[in-house]
């Protein structure tokens, strides 16, 4: 009798077993991508509680921007090329015109821009995306979602009229984290038709090779401004960690938070500003006759202001974070509004298989990249996202072509602000607004590249949108 129930169990593990090793061999080969995929076949659509709005398909590469002889045209060739930090520091860099960062485009309100970009040597392709610039969805530079990437010798145009006033940035969106990494960015400022007085900096942070500066300074960089100057810094944040600035010697004020102006928010004395990857602040200030100064927070590099171009940094205290739901709003109306569609998207850590790796990956609701929610929307509504960031790591989540207004943090009112890219700290949760204005397929990500590039990524669609393109290793796209 014990011989047989001895026999009886081994048998019934050994069934568990191979059952068990059937279930992983299954799971692993369904989690494989194929060369070329569709990133709307894979996904669960979600309505977010509300029918979609029946429509005649499009597609995304008939969103284009507009025709006529352009104000600006700017051509930006993609090049492995050195380049030299100011400490002297050799880097072997991903350029644009042969510059990490690319240069520095500053356009007004209205006008119609057309950049021309060339793929010299970049062997796995380029696109350029605009961050935060609500564009026309053929020209937000994704690739296999709204073009192809440039391969080596090719060219491609894009162009958009803004009609946002704002810091923004661009850099590529093939194989992002490498590329981004490397140096394929810029600055790209949007100035109101009537000319500001003072100085105006763009400040993009920047680790290259182990080396944070402002834009290739990795130490102290000097300039002198004359006393009683108004000054207006935008500071940048491209890596794909959260940056801290210290300010000192200045009375400073934050008056725009990812390229929308805000009123002005007075920075009390030691406060510290914290920019989640891709994010971006404009701060505001009257030179002094002293040293004022900016320092990237455990870095050499720092901007250092003196009337003459002299002297040294000034010394600051450190106090708490600066933090933009605490201050006088110029958002109203979001909080009692009745919205068309609410989607809930948790980000979380999950066992199993991405593409073949096993592992714990990240999660949208409860799923692994590709089979993660698709927030389908109409035209007009407006929509809210309850976000929850159910990880202890910290997620900077960036919507393409369209900016959210905050409502909520845990549970809790704040003061509303428009943002592009919503710094999450670990287990925060937040309520988001934004209205359905501008058609296509849009990404939504965690903009620490190498999360979105382990799946933390998905898209919101328009009601009967379709795509041409692919993503894929044979369709040679690879939008993270």
């Amino acid at each position: 009798m014990k011989k047989h129930l001895g026999n009886a169990l081994t048998t019934a593990a050994m069934l568990a077993g191979l059952a068990l090793l059937g279930f992983l061999a299954f799971s692993w080969w369904q989690s494989r991508l194929p060369g070329s995929y569709d990133v709307m076949s894979y996904g669960a659509i979600d309505d977010g509680g509300a029918p979609p709005v029946a429509h005649e398909h499009f597609s995304v590469a008939g969103l284009t921007g507009p025709k006529g002889r352009p104000d600006v045209s700017v051509k930006l060739t993609a090049e492995k090329a050195p380049i030299r930090l100011a400490s002297g520091q050799k880097v072997d860099a991903w350029t644009f015109n042969g510059r990490a960062p690319g240069p520095e485009i500053r356009v007004r309100r209205g006008q119609l821009v057309q950049v021309t970009l060339a793929n010299k040597d970049i062997d796995d392709g380029v696109t350029i995306h605009w961050h935060g610039l609500d564009v026309p969805n053929a020209e937000d530079g994704v690739a296999g979602v709204t073009q192809n990437a440039v391969e080596e010798g090719g060219h491609y145009v894009y162009r958009f009229r803004p009609e946002q006033v704002g810091t923004f940035w661009y850099h590529t969106h093939q194989d992002a984290d490498q590329g981004v990494k490397q140096g394929l960015f810029g600055v790209l400022v949007v100035e109101p038709m009537a000319k500001r007085n003072g100085l105006d900096l763009a400040l993009p942070v920047h680790t290259f090779a182990g080396h944070t500066a402002i834009g290739t300074h990795d130490d102290a960089w000097r300039k002198a401004v004359q006393a009683g100057t108004q000054v207006r810094v935008r500071l940048i944040n491209t890596d794909s960690a959260s940056a801290r600035f210290r300010l000192a010697g200045m009375r400073p004020a934050v008056v725009a938070i990812d390229g929308a102006e805000i009123p002005p928010a007075r920075i009390p004395l030691g406060e510290e500003i914290e920019i989640g990857a891709g994010g971006r602040y404009d701060i505001a200030f009257v030179m002094r006759s002293q040293v004022a100064s900016i320092e990237v927070v455990n870095s050499k590099a720092k901007l250092v202001l003196s009337p003459d171009g002299t002297g040294n940094i000034s010394e600051a205290t450190s106090g708490p974070v600066f933090d933009p739901g605490a201050r006088t709003s110029g958002y109203t109306g979001y909080a009692a509004a009745k919205f068309d569609r609410t989607f809930d998207l948790t980000i979380s850590k999950k066992v199993g298989f991405l593409n073949g790796r096993p592992g714990r990956h990240w999660a949208l609701n409860g799923e692994l990249y590709p089979r993660v929610p698709m927030f389908e929307v109409s035209k007009g509504d407006l929509v809210r996202i309850n976000l929850d960031n159910d990880s202890s790591s910290a997620h900077p989540m960036h919507l393409h072509g369209h900016h959210f207004i905050v409502l909520t943090r845990d549970g809790k009112a704040v003061s509303p602000w428009s943002t592009d890219t919503l710094l999450m700290l670990p287990h925060e949760r937040y309520s988001v607004a934004f209205r359905v204005n501008n058609p296509g397929l849009w990404m939504l990500h965690c903009h620490n590249l190498k999360h979105a590039a382990d799946g933390l990524t998905m898209h919101l669609m328009y009601a009967s949108v379709t795509t041409p393109y692919r993503v894929g290793k044979s369709a040679h796209n690879d939008p993270e």
